[in-house]
């Protein structure tokens, strides 16, 4: 059931378990659902929602529908470092005295974020487009904003720090619930999943309800991309991640999945199939296209379908696609279907099947 006041909607999924639709500005998702789950210490939130003017107002207005208030907040656990889920953490922690928990692996995303020196993340981007063989005329912009210092205002550079860490497989510290952190690395390296293992509040059939983040939403194929430590010159599977969280989450067989865009749904397992499917087939296109010729990550971008033409994709869209063709290439590398070509720029071609044994 789903409440709405003063454009503030609230959602009742049973059993002490609410959500908030906390608004993204300027953004095709609309909002986050920030979930609200009755603890015997206080409400407990799962992600906070954008640092936003509107978008504070809106989770605050939404406690107090609920008959609470954002004081009250015992405890913050969030899926993953991206700005729509923990940019109001910090915000909820000062209002409150909540604790905030988040993986590991996401936590030192967002100290490197924090310690970074102005425009450092605008010099790693213009580095790595220019290495994949992006035009000049996409690299100039950030060249440019790097010269004004907008890197100071980048989203995620002041993000507040988590001061506890999710261990995977552990319950979190939620008095009187059972809410165990399941690792789903892919569409970030410390992106976790929520299992509430507790019985449906319908009596549906399945083993509870998972709070999914952004690893498992009901309509909407996550981006999976590239996450690397500048210093550091490891190679990154995050498409390898994905697809072994995927198919981890799938055998849980809970009841519902409470996703952190969109709607609940209930048949995970049938979801899993169709993002493996999904990938799988989005993998072939892409051998099909380094067959012909070798490509470089913006060339097999520029190449690959998305929900519009590349003339239309926004600029900074643009990047995440970049970054997402390059996470698919590099499992067609560990999968021995393709190797890399010396450059500059970096470029990728396919390589033959092997020959199958003979009977």
């Amino acid at each position: 059931m789903t409440q709405a006041t003063r454009g503030t909607r609230v959602g009742d999924h049973g059993g002490g378990v609410h959500s908030i639709e906390v608004p993204i500005p300027d953004n095709p998702l609309g909002h986050t659902l920030v979930y609200v789950v009755d603890t015997d210490r206080g409400p407990v939130l799962v992600d906070t929602g954008w640092d936003d003017p509107a978008s504070w107002d809106t989770l605050t207005d939404g406690l107090r529908l609920l008959g609470t208030d954002v004081a009250d907040i015992h405890g913050v656990v969030l899926t993953h470092h991206h700005p729509d889920h923990h940019g109001l953490s910090g915000r909820v922690r000062e209002a409150s005295g909540a604790w905030l928990a988040m993986h590991a692996a996401d936590t030192a995303v967002v100290r490197r974020t924090r310690e970074a020196e102005p425009g450092a993340w605008l010099a790693y981007l213009t580095e790595k487009l220019t290495a994949v063989g992006a035009p000049e005329d996409h690299l100039a912009p950030l060249r440019a904003a790097r010269a004004r210092g907008s890197g100071r205002a980048l989203p995620g550079m002041r993000a507040a720090l988590p001061d506890r860490e999710i261990v995977p497989g552990d319950l979190l510290p939620l008095p009187g619930r059972r809410l165990r952190a399941i690792w789903t690395p892919g569409h970030t390296p410390g992106h976790v999943c929520l299992h509430l293992e507790e019985r449906h509040p319908s009596d549906r059939p399945g083993h509870g309800r998972l709070f999914s983040g952004d690893h498992l939403l009901p309509g909407i194929t996550p981006h999976i991309g590239l996450y690397e430590d500048p210093d550091d010159a490891t190679v990154t599977d995050p498409l390898g991640d994905y697809v072994s969280s995927l198919e981890r989450v799938g055998r849980l067989g809970v009841a519902e999945v409470l996703p952190a865009h969109q709607h609940a749904f209930t048949d995970a397992a049938g979801r899993v199939r169709e993002l493996l499917a999904h990938h799988e087939s989005r993998l072939a296109d892409l051998l099909s296209l380094l067959a012909a010729e070798p490509l470089t990550p913006w060339q097999l971008a520029v190449q690959m379908e998305w929900n519009r033409p590349w003339a239309d994709i926004p600029y900074g869209s643009r990047n995440i696609a970049v970054s997402e063709a390059e996470a698919h290439v590099r499992r067609l590398v560990k999968l021995g279907r393709a190797e890399g070509v010396p450059g500059p720029p970096l470029s990728y071609r396919a390589l033959e099947s092997p020959t199958p044994p003979l009977p």
